[in-house]
């Protein structure tokens, strides 16, 4: 397990989709232990192997220490809600900043486990916002481009100050 440099925007990584994982071998669950350990150190509840430039569909989430971490493999949005809920966002590429985005309040989530077993499950609250904002950025979708310009400016004039 190792803490890995994370890369800060706007690097020009952070804008690439990832690639699909064709291979469940040790060196996938060696990722998934170093993104939750970068993760932790950040501190952060959400992170992709792009956050450490390593363009591979791997994400890990942990809401909270008594539920633990998940990793989702190859992880793919099949269903939304219509209903919308706001939520507070920021990225771990972005330490400091924050703002307000709104999604869909539910989702259904199609993935694999590190075994590549094939796995689907339905997300609400904060789980369903995690889930959104760490596909976005395995399609190369930092999550500012989901924010208005007006806001999208003050945001990245703040981290430039910071």
């Amino acid at each position: 397990m190792a803490i890995r440099p994370i890369i800060r925007f706007p690097d020009p990584l952070l804008g690439i989709a990832a690639e699909t994982v064709s291979r469940f071998e040790e060196d996938l669950r060696q990722l998934a232990e170093d993104l939750l350990d970068t993760m932790r150190a950040a501190p952060g509840i959400g992170i992709t192997a792009p956050h450490i430039g390593v363009l591979r569909r791997v994400t890990v989430i942990e809401l909270d220490q008594k539920t633990g971490p998940r990793t989702f493999i190859n992880p793919e949005i099949v269903w939304r809600s219509s209903e919308t809920a706001r939520h507070s966002e920021g990225s771990v590429s972005m330490p400091g900043i924050s703002e307000e985005v709104e999604r869909p309040a539910s989702v259904r989530v199609r993935y694999q486990t590190l075994s590549g077993e094939p796995a689907e499950e339905e997300a609400d609250g904060l789980m369903a916002v995690c889930l959104q904002h760490e596909l976005d950025q395995l399609d190369g979708i930092f999550w500012t481009r989901r924010l208005s310009r007006l806001k999208r400016e003050r945001a990245e004039k703040r981290f430039k100050k910071s």
